[in-house]
């Protein structure tokens, strides 16, 4: 199955086509407006035109007027038409190695749907702790984990992966939507759509837009951030996060179903369905573990993570898991390219321009003297409830990332620790709507719970983020030496 990118999903009551012209103005005429606005001192002209078209650029991946990549495109294409960039300078973000890797964890992910293995690893969790209603949550969790340091996206992952296995588990129990929903279906739903906010933040790999920021991170402030730098510091709240959720949304929902010897026969039934593993799935799971590996151990074998994914893909296409025309058909991956290339080419021009720095040293003079850790936690604080805006991760993330950073380490925040904090919370503010992101757009749509059930589960799992990320989670940053 082909894995999606988090930035497609619509915001359930926005706008029809008809209204794609009116959004597309308003666009426009955001791009206008900064373009012709006074410069400050000490800002050049082509930074500021450059700035003019991506705040435009993050205004329309908020209205969504076209497609991510279209408009990525578009804007990518405006600063050459401007003269605003040379076309080596705007294209330069299609040469980033970051980008590359997203492209190779989106084959990862069509190698897990293709051969099956995503679902069979969801079966032997079901067969083993599925016999009763909170160990089938907690089975699903344990699915998504193991698959998230390999597939980049949510709405693949969690959307394409599971949510069959999800709704195919409420039906054997005849939890519909309506009535029997509350049988078993809403505890199922939403405990896995709550788990895969958490798994999208432990992981660098797990997330579309997690990449982004770490390029933004590298731009903006100086820091290298590693896939083990990231999956070192998400482990501890990651896996508290993991531990708690189910059995909190298990005592939310009160699911009226507690015993379900279904559903690990079920899996059962399945797994003799597929048979033993076939020899691409032998090959997608030696590979994962391969990559895994490398990935962990890069910095005694000087493997860069992306030359570790390409690595791991060119053997699947030499064992055949893949064939060549997988890679073609991978429409959501070459889509990442195109957007995500772009974003990073203007992020890294504006650095290059010196808008970044310039803006770094107004908002220092700004905060100086504030405390650089309550000023953290209120920024973080912010920045996860401003999600009730964004229907997309990624715009969330381009939109608010550098600045917030910006603020923080101006103020004091250790920079590796300042950029940590926003990056998980980006993936961590998944929780709280029905429109936050693609798995939601799937997950409320199935019809298992209200709007009011899925907000009040929002809330209460936001508050445990802050609780166990903010709390629990700085001692364990302070224990690595983060600051």
């Amino acid at each position: 199955m082909s894995a999606t990118p988090e930035p497609e999903p619509t915001r359930p009551g926005a706008p029809t086509s008809a209204n794609r012209a009116l959004r597309g103005l308003v666009t426009v005429l955001v791009a206008v407006i900064v373009w012709f606005s006074p410069m400050p001192d000490g800002v050049q002209e082509r930074a500021w035109h450059l700035l003019a078209i991506f705040v435009a650029t993050i205004v329309a991946l908020i209205l969504q007027p076209l497609p991510m990549g279209s408009l990525v495109l578009i804007a990518t294409t405006t600063t050459m038409v401007t003269h605003t960039l040379v076309p080596a300078e705007a294209m330069a973000g299609y040469m980033n190695t970051t980008v590359w890797l997203i492209v190779a964890a989106f084959l990862f992910a069509r190698a897990f749907g293709k051969t099956g293995l995503g679902r069979r690893i969801a079966y032997v969790f079901i067969r083993k702790f599925g016999s009763r209603t909170l160990g089938l949550g907690y089975a699903l969790a344990l699915t998504d984990l193991v698959l998230a340091p390999g597939i980049p996206s949510g709405t693949a992952r969690t959307g394409g992966v599971l949510f069959p296995v999800v709704k195919s588990l409420a039906q054997t129990y005849g939890s519909e939507p309506g009535p029997t929903a509350g049988r078993i279906g809403t505890f199922l739903m939403l405990s896995v759509y709550q788990v895969h906010a958490i798994t999208s933040a432990m992981f660098l790999t797990a997330m579309v837009a997690n990449p982004l920021m770490v390029e933004l991170a590298r731009e903006t402030v100086g820091i290298e951030i590693t896939w083990i730098g990231w999956a070192s510091a998400a482990i501890v709240p990651g896996l508290i996060s993991v531990a708690i959720l189910p059995y909190l949304v298990f005592r939310m929902t009160r699911p009226e179903i507690r015993e379900t010897p279904g559903a690990a026969e079920l899996a059962r039934v399945e797994l003799a369905k597929m048979g033993p593993m076939s020899r691409p799935e032998r090959v997608v799971s030696g590979v994962f573990v391969m990559v895994f590996v490398l990935w962990v151990t890069g910095t005694k074998t000087g493997l860069e993570p992306t030359v570790v994914a390409l690595l791991g893909l060119c053997a699947m296409l030499i064992l055949g898991a893949l064939k060549w025309e997988d890679v073609l058909a991978e429409r959501a991956g070459w889509d990442a390219l195109i957007w995500f290339g772009g974003l990073v080419g203007m992020a890294t021009m504006l650095n290059t321009l010196g808008l970044i720095p310039w803006f770094s040293r107004v908002v220092g003079g700004r905060v100086e003297g504030w405390p650089w850790l309550p000023t953290l936690g209120i920024l973080t604080l912010v920045y996860l409830y401003s999600h009730y805006f964004f229907a997309t991760l990624t715009a969330h993330a381009t939109a608010f990332f550098v600045p917030f950073l910006t603020v923080a380490v101006a103020a004091g925040a250790p920079p590796y620790l300042a950029a940590l904090t926003f990056a998980f919370f980006t993936s961590l503010c998944a929780s709280l709507t029905h429109y936050a992101g693609g798995p939601s757009v799937i997950y409320f749509g199935a019809g298992y719970s209200s709007i009011r059930q899925w907000w009040t589960m929002g809330l209460i799992a936001s508050l445990l983020s802050v609780v166990v990320w903010m709390g629990i989670g700085s001692f364990w940053w302070k224990a690595l030496g983060l600051f």
